[in-house]
């Protein structure tokens, strides 16, 4: 279960950062609500990972699911950019996400 809770708080973590782009520095209600209450949800959901798993696979697998969302929300919502380099950086932390899950036992 702790890792459905983590898998979560990651999902979350691309809601509430993608959010804060929208809160137009929390100038904007409905925005800023959803983001902060999306902050809220991850961190409980991460809090919640964290009673069975370790802090450095939780907190890692945590920032690299927010990372790589957040990163291809750009691409998609934004426009950003998409070079070699970024497509590499980003299979380089997925790779990174993998290699901490399977390193733990939980």
């Amino acid at each position: 279960m702790s890792w459905l809770y983590l898998v979560l708080a990651g999902l979350l973590e691309i809601v509430w950062a993608i959010g804060l782009k929208y809160t137009e520095g929390f100038s904007r209600l409905v925005p800023s609500l959803v983001t902060l209450a999306t902050m809220v949800g991850s961190f409980y959901l991460l809090s919640a990972a964290l009673r069975t798993l370790p802090i450095g696979t939780a907190y890692g697998v945590w920032v690299g699911i927010g990372t790589v969302g957040t990163a291809i929300a750009g691409v998609v919502l934004f426009h950003e950019t998409v070079t070699p380099l970024k497509l590499v950086s980003i299979i380089l932390v997925v790779a990174g996400i993998a290699g901490l899950k399977l390193s733990t036992a939980a």
